[in-house]
């Protein structure tokens, strides 16, 4: 039975956080900032987030442990999806636990994810489910060639996935992927890849941050660009789609949605990430509320956040060897380094980060000029189309978004923009 009636938690009361690294760490930061306590659970004793906050440090299926912890905690978070979800249901007897175990469940599973994402009418890329390496090549038969086969299962930053073109070799490449069940997924020729972060709170109000563009380097994001891209009708479409997740998931919490943009315009989400999102560190420097501000608002039952956005942004992560030009970085006017105290660079391995700024222009301050009234103003301007019609001051757009149950329908989302 959960624990979890929707209770909100004020200041002063501590978070229990499942995992030790940089986003543990950099949630942990900004919970001290709002009042809030942390504590860690993860089995590494030297884990990023264990220099921030106090840790438990032991295996994930140690029920002592876990039992202690619910006993020092009030309520329970997750810091990414590679936490085995009868852990997460082990505390939720216990203590709110937020997002619920269902999500991180259908999230952590790729075949699951692509099933629940049919289900509620969001387009993906062709997939199918393959369980041996004798399966393989019937499955490659349906997709075609290139495809690329992938790990169900705890894979993450390029692990567990091979591409297959037309020379590979069905059990070379099964036993690359290296998982007991894969997912054989259809390439797609995308023009770029985007995300969008929705925060969702236990009063069900969402708030969904702008479109950025990924870029990545073997398999691992390299570099965040804010706003993506795109054009206003893509961005807007983007954004209702992870609308329209967050809510069909029931989230509490935070939801990173990537997507594929492919080259006619249209949008395949590939991965859910029902926590921070490495696409989302610019907004500590970039926004009003940062996506970890948003993400303990939300599990806490706090209103959430501005997202407004005051700057433009390049977010690059610093892997390996690159952690060393600190600096460097530090000498550059304009960037905002971000260390995540790992004692050991290695290949591959998210070291940091550095966010480099370039503040949004302010419309002109107007007087008003009524009698009487001496009020000034000032507020962001919109972001510019890229590639659509310029949205003007004149206009305000409807952002409903329109599910559409008839059956065959993949259109999923509607949009209007109406007079002001």
């Amino acid at each position: 039975m959960s624990a979890d009636s929707g209770q909100g938690f004020a200041p002063g009361a501590t978070i229990g956080i499942l995992g030790g690294g940089q986003l543990g760490r950099m949630t942990a930061l900004a919970a001290a900032r709002l009042g809030f306590r942390c504590r860690i659970f993860c089995p590494d004793a030297d884990a990023p987030a264990s220099h921030v906050a106090p840790a438990e440090v032991a295996p994930y299926d140690d029920e002592a442990a876990l039992e202690r912890f619910a006993g020092q905690v009030d309520l329970v978070t997750f810091e990414f999806e590679n936490v085995p979800d009868r852990t997460a249901a082990f505390l939720a007897e216990r203590r709110p636990t937020r997002p619920a175990p269902r999500i991180l469940s259908i999230c952590q599973e790729r075949l699951r994810e692509k099933d629940f994402l049919a289900s509620i009418q969001v387009p993906t890329t062709r997939y199918r489910r393959v369980e041996s390496a004798a399966e393989l090549p019937a499955a490659v038969g349906a997709l075609g060639r290139p495809a690329i086969l992938k790990s169900a299962a705890f894979g993450y930053d390029g692990k567990g996935q091979v591409r297959i073109d037309a020379e590979a070799d069905s059990a070379t490449a099964w036993e690359k992927m290296g998982g007991a069940l894969g997912i054989l997924e259809a390439h797609v020729d995308f023009d770029r890849e985007i995300s969008v972060i929705v925060a969702r709170g236990t009063d069900q109000r969402a708030v969904v941050y702008p479109p950025v563009e990924n870029q990545h380097r073997n398999h691992i994001l390299d570099t965040t660009i804010v706003p993506a891209r795109i054009a206003e009708a893509v961005a807007m479409k983007a954004e209702a789609i992870g609308r329209h997740v967050a809510e069909r998931l029931g989230l509490v919490g935070l939801l990173a949605v990537e997507m594929f943009v492919t080259r006619d315009g249209a949008i395949l989400v590939n991965e859910l990430a029902p926590r921070p999102h490495n696409s989302g560190h610019w907004s500590i420097d970039g926004c009003v509320t940062s996506q970890f501000e948003q993400f303990v608002r939300a599990v806490a039952g706090l209103p959430l956040g501005s997202i407004e956005r005051h700057s433009d942004a390049v977010m690059k992560n610093l892997i390996g060897d690159a952690a060393g030009s600190w600096r460097e970085i530090l000498a550059e006017p304009g960037a905002k380094l971000h260390l995540y105290g790992k004692s050991e660079a290695r290949p591959g391995r998210k070291m940091g980060h550095v966010t480099r700024l370039k503040r949004r222009p302010q419309r002109r301050t107007v007087r008003s000029r009524r009698k009487g009234l001496g009020s000034r103003w000032a507020s962001f301007p919109r972001r510019p189309s890229a590639g659509g019609t310029r949205i003007t001051s004149a206009m305000r757009r409807s952002r409903k978004a329109q599910v559409s149950t008839e059956s065959g329908d993949r259109s999923l989302i509607q949009y209007s923009t109406v007079a002001a």
